[in-house]
């Protein structure tokens, strides 16, 4: 029996590394965004710390220090420099639609379930498709279209099955998920000419520490007494400061890994994984938080997630 060659032997482990790569990358992006999605709930809900706008702020604290060092001594990206002071502008305009979002959605996090949650940011691509209409008078086709009306009906059957429906909760929910959808159109019409052009990278570098200025006076106002409760907390508990660690590194690290993702992949593979890692998300919430559940409100998940591929697959079509 003939052995292999040592050339073919190496260049099969060599094929298999950019393979194991991205796979890894793919397993790095799902445990960050489901587990920051988790430690959020388990926290806001769970474990007595009241104060998303504070959460939040520190997720930005991270981002902002771990895009610096990223950057500037690890080289993940060429740094590129602010030119000038409209673009300045642009990038804080971006920032604080950004923090509105993940506010929004961790104050949502108080009221409802991980399950629910994701039902409702599921529909991210009804609000993107209406604000590009709004704003930018960008048209899709008609199937285009029609592939949002199992997204949002899913939606609709989803809250009335919902045995943890909270009315406020669902509110900052739909308010976070449009303003995320909003930052994305907004994101395309400012920086749309290659001189004002940023990566996602860069451009978390110069929106995080916007970010952090304008949630600290939020913090607070709208929640006296978050510091001293924070410390009181964290000498109460001796694992509160090592989750609100391991919570903020893990928001920095959806970011990245997203990045590296989108860069690795094609977006088409990138949108397949997002549904994906949805209901992922879901299903690992109701084991861990024992949210109770109904067929009804599966069912309408379920048809929030195949209108989303749907939209997805007519939009590539049609491009």
């Amino acid at each position: 029996m003939a052995s292999s060659s040592p050339s073919s032997s190496s260049s099969s482990s060599s094929s298999n590394n950019p393979a194991i790569f991205v796979a890894s990358l793919i397993i790095l992006w799902y445990s960050s965004n489901i587990g920051v999605l988790l430690l959020n709930k388990f926290l806001l809900s769970n474990y007595g710390f009241k104060f998303p706008i504070f959460l939040t702020m520190c997720h930005m604290s991270a981002c902002a220090i771990y895009s610096y060092f990223s950057i500037v001594f690890f080289k993940i990206v060429p740094l590129q420099a602010v030119k000038s002071r409209p673009q300045l502008l642009k990038i804080a305009t971006l920032s604080i639609v950004f923090c509105g979002s993940v506010v929004g959605g961790n104050i949502s996090l108080r009221y409802l379930p991980v399950s629910f949650n994701q039902a409702v940011g599921a529909t991210t691509p009804f609000f993107t498709a209406v604000f590009a209409y709004l704003m930018t008078f960008k048209r899709e086709a008609w199937l285009t279209y029609t592939a949002l009306i199992p997204v949002v009906t899913g939606v609709i059957i989803a809250s009335g099955g919902e045995p943890s429906f909270h009315l406020y909760g669902f509110i900052m929910c739909i308010s976070a998920t449009a303003a995320r959808a909003f930052k994305t159109v907004l994101q395309g019409i400012l920086l749309s000419s290659e001189a004002e052009k940023l990566n996602s990278m860069n451009l978390l570098l110069y929106m995080s520490p916007i970010a952090v200025l304008a949630l600290l006076p939020a913090a607070i106002i709208m929640e006296p007494g978050v510091i001293d409760y924070t410390l009181n907390l964290g000498t109460e508990h001796k694992f509160m400061w090592l989750l609100l660690f391991l919570n903020s590194t893990m928001a920095y690290s959806a970011n990245l890994t997203n990045f590296l993702v989108t860069k690795h992949t094609s977006a088409l593979t990138l949108q397949v994984l997002g549904n994906a890692k949805g209901a992922v998300a879901v299903v690992i919430s109701i084991f861990i938080f024992r949210n109770p559940v109904t067929f009804v409100g599966i069912a309408g998940y379920t048809m929030t997630v195949l209108g989303v591929v749907g939209y997805g697959e007519a939009k590539r079509r049609f491009r």
